[in-house]
This record gives structure tokens, sequence and C-alpha cells, in this order.
């Protein structure tokens, strides 16, 4: 319609509230055409009405030529009631799902929380009440299941609830610290189990905090009600950190029984079995579905690793400070190695990058305690040597990383590296008997020392 100008067509501006169109249309067009052709440039999903410059309906079957309309004549589009409200509401409260600003927003949000209830027993009277009412309150706000910021709102209200807790349970005597986080633990699984009953939004993340708080608790508490110490704590934490590394990505895949390939679908290939019926009448995977899966799993493997570099970045310092004689200290500290190099070895099995770049973090932090505990104790000529050695052995398998694409593209790298997480794990958990003090405590009932 808007083709090259002939004889005797008409040359008309369409002006709507999405723009205005120019358009060259034969003298004997009705207003439906023209009000087609409007909504086909602009991609509207329906054909508008349309009035004269005077304010005069138009009809769809009206011709141009019987109102008189010559070329340069304006047309204004007459939007619908309705879709004026839509397009108001969908201004104001648009229904895109929120985006990476709000989830910053949210983690300073979980940070500053987090610092607030360190911060607030140390502070007296009014103040510390305060602060301890204002992490409640934002505790609550997670149960509030409305709003475009529900889910992030959901997710952070377990870290408020648990800096609510410690900041209540807080006590200077430094054994009784596992406990105290054993309590902001359970706080978090319990704010958590109950914003996962009014909004499975977040499921994946909700069910981390509930198993990971319960774990926690758990152990924290079940180490107090037998009476021991505190490195056993932080030991087993850190084991089961290194573990769950390992373990979650077999468990964040989570098919559908519907869903579930039986013999008979064996048969058919994998680009013919895709959103189609079945010989039967049965319905195939479609396409929606299985990418609905891997977001699920992948949402999962992301909270999972926002778990495992938490009791990670807490047990580590922890373990190589309460480990105070001799036979323990080289436990906890072989432990702390061997766990941040099986940290550091699992994370090149995960395919997707926050997960991988957390469980990277974990490793790294676990490698800084050792280095920080180690080379106080070193003299100072020695220590230079150490540091500029590491740094030389660093380039070289930077080096090779990137020769070998990436370091584990490579049948040799990747069958190497897994010999070396399954050493690091292995011998990570075989510590845990030293770290923990079981082996000194036989040692001294066999032998009397």
């Amino acid at each position: 319609m808007a083709g090259n100008r002939i004889a005797g067509s008409l040359a008309l501006t369409v002006h709507g509230t999405r723009g205005a169109v120019d358009l060259v249309v034969p003298p004997d067009a009705t207003a439906l055409d023209v009000a087609s052709e409007y909504a086909a440039q602009l991609g509207l999903g329906h054909v508008p009405p349309l009035l004269t410059r005077l304010g005069e309906a138009l009809g769809p079957q009206d011709r141009l030529s019987g109102h008189g309309l010559v070329s340069g004549d304006l047309l204004v589009v007459a939007e619908p009631a309705a879709v004026r409200r839509e397009r108001r509401r969908s201004a104001v409260r648009p229904d895109e799902p929120a985006g990476p600003l709000s989830a910053l927003v949210a983690a300073l949000a979980a940070a500053q929380a987090v610092a607030a209830g360190w911060l607030a027993p140390h502070l007296a009277g009014p103040r510390h009440d305060l602060v301890v009412w204002l992490l409640i309150l934002g505790a609550a706000t997670g149960l509030v299941p409305a709003g475009r910021l529900a889910h992030r709102r959901a997710v952070v209200a377990p870290v408020f609830a648990a800096a609510a807790a410690y900041a209540i349970a807080w006590d200077p005597a430094p054994e009784r610290l596992p406990s105290v986080l054993g309590v902001a633990a359970l706080a978090a699984a319990v704010t958590a189990a109950m914003v996962r009953a009014l909004d499975r939004g977040v499921e994946e993340a909700l069910r981390v905090f509930i198993v990971a708080g319960s774990l926690v608790f758990v152990v924290t508490c079940g180490a107090a009600l037998l009476g021991a110490p505190e490195r056993v704590v932080w030991a087993v934490l850190l084991a089961a950190a290194v573990l769950a590394a390992r373990v979650i990505p077999a468990q964040a895949v989570d098919v559908p029984d519907a869903y579930l390939v039986d013999l008979e679908r064996l048969a058919v290939s994998a680009w013919s079995a895709r959103a189609q019926a079945g010989r039967r009448g049965r319905t195939i995977v479609p396409v929606a579905a299985v990418a609905e899966v891997a977001a699920r799993g992948a949402r999962l493997l992301q909270a999972a690793s926002v778990a495992v570099l938490v009791l990670v970045l807490l047990s580590a310092p922890l373990l190589l400070s309460a480990a105070d004689l001799a036979v323990d200290r080289v436990g906890a500290r072989i432990m702390v190695g061997l766990g941040g190099a099986s940290l550091l070895f699992t994370a090149r099995s995960y395919r997707y990058a926050w997960p991988r770049a957390l469980l990277r973090a974990a490793g790294l932090w676990c490698l800084a305690c050792l280095l920080v505990v180690l080379l106080p104790r070193v003299e100072g000529g020695l220590a230079v040597t150490l540091v500029c050695l590491a740094i030389v052995v660093a380039l070289g398998v930077l080096a090779a990383a990137v020769a070998t694409g990436r370091g584990w593209r490579s049948a040799w790298w990747a069958a190497r590296a897994d010999l070396a997480e399954a050493v690091a794990m292995a011998g990570t958990l075989s510590m845990l008997v030293v770290a923990t003090g079981f082996f000194r405590s036989l040692w001294e009932s066999r032998f009397g020392v």
C-alpha cells in the first residue's frame, strides 16, 4: 500500500500514541485498509479505529474519497479505552521479572544484614534492641508474596532472620560460638520454610536454606549436647561443604516422572522425539519442559554453591584456630589445604559460570587461610622464596591451561584432574579423624600417654 506514488493516490499521515506513519494509498481505499497497514507497520496486536482531524469517526468500510480526504490530510488513531488502561498498567507495573540490578540490591541487603547482626551484640541498651527489631522486620517482609521483588525478598528474608537470631543468642564465651551459629542457622531454616509455604517462585534457594540450616543446627547443637570441642564442629562442616560440592550436581536435575523415557521411546531418535505425540497418543517431552528442568537445576546449583562458600568461609579459619594441639593442628592444616584443592578441582566440572566461580572462591579461601597460618612460621628469606616459587608455578599452570583449552578439554588433562580430585577429596575426609582429635584420643587411650 505504501508503494510508489501514482496519479490520484493520497498521501496521508496516520498519528497515534505509538507513533506516526506516512502512507500512500489509493483514493478508493477503506479505513480498514489504512488501519490494518498502520497496525502492521507498528506491530500492533489489534486494528484500531480511525478518526479524521475534525474528530469524525471512520467506519471500517468507509472509503477515504467519500469523506473528502486529500493528500496531506491527517488521520488520528482512536485507541480503545481497554488498551490504554492496559498500557498504563504495564508502564507502572511491568510484568517482566526483576533484573540483575535488583539481584545486586538484594545481595547488598543481605550483606548489610550480616554486618548488622555481627555488630549488634557490641551495642548496648536500646540501640541493640532497635537493630534486632529492624532485622526481624526485614525478615517479615519476605513473608509478603506480592510485588515484582517478592522473590528477591523471599531469598533475603532467611538471612535477616539468621542475623537477628545471632544478635539475640550471642555469647562472649568462644566455646559457645558453634551453638550461637546453630541457633542462627535454625532461624534461617525456619524462616525459609515459612516463606516457601507462601511462595514457590524461589523454591530452589529456599530448599538450600532449609537443608543447610538444618545441617548446621544438628551438627553444632549435637556437638554441644555430646560435649565435643568446637574443632569437631568446624571440621565436620568443612568436610560436608567439600562433599556437597561434588554430590549436588547429581541431585540438581529432577525430571518429572511423566517425562521419563521408557524402553519403547528409546527407539525414537532425539530430533524426532521433541514435542511430538507418541505412537499410542502419549506426549513426548516438550522442549519447554526440558528448558524448565535445566533452569531449575541451574538455580539449585547456584544456591547450593553459595551455601558451600558460606560454610567454607566460616569453617576453614575457625578450624585452623581451634586446633591447638600438635597432632590436631597438623590434621587441620592438611584438611584445609586438601579441601581447598578439592573445591578447585570440583569447580572445573561445573558448566554454569556463577557456581563455578563461587566454588573457586571457596577453594582459594581455604588456601589463603592456610598460607596466613604457615607463612608467619617461616623465616623471612624462605617466605619470600616460597611466594616467588608459588607465583612461578601459578604462571606455569595458567600457561598450560590456556594451551590445552581452559585446562580440561584434553582427555589426558581431564583424567589427571579426576585422579587429583579423588585424591584430594579422600584426603580431606580422612583428615577429619585427625583434625577432630579422634586419632589423638585413640592414641592416648591405647598407649596411656
